[in-house]
């Protein structure tokens, strides 16, 4: 997925079904069932382009391309960060409120750290 300001591209997101990722193999980020679910995995906002929605707007796309190509459920495994800041170049894999509020749901615990904080599994059922 692809964020543009005009056009001038400021964002972008991975999005592929799980099974074609390294995490269909992850011995840290745990499969939760036999699904085949998509992973959304990496979310980045050029600088000078933050703060505006666009990491919103580039979750509800993945979530809506998912969805157009069949998918049950989607997947994220943000940083579960409360209130602690977040070093921008290491939250590429998002943070877990902006799922939340997008209507993930936390799924399961992982053994996976960034930048000191522990990732969780979200998930997005869309049937």
């Amino acid at each position: 997925m692809l964020a543009y300001d005009g056009d001038e591209p400021v964002g972008w997101a991975a999005v592929a079904p799980r099974a074609d990722t390294s995490f269909a193999r992850s011995r840290k980020i745990p499969n939760v069932d036999d699904l085949p679910v998509w992973s959304l995995w990496c979310i980045r906002v050029r600088p000078g382009h933050r703060k505006r929605g666009i990491s919103h707007a580039l979750i509800a796309g993945a979530v809506e391309f998912a969805r157009g190509h069949g998918a049950p459920a989607i997947e994220a495994y943000p940083v579960d960060n409360g209130e602690a800041k977040v070093d921008m170049t290491m939250a590429y894999a998002g943070i877990r409120k902006n799922f939340e509020r997008a209507g993930f749901v936390h799924a399961a615990d992982t053994t996976s750290v960034l930048a000191g904080h522990p990732r969780v599994l979200m998930r997005l059922d869309l049937r």
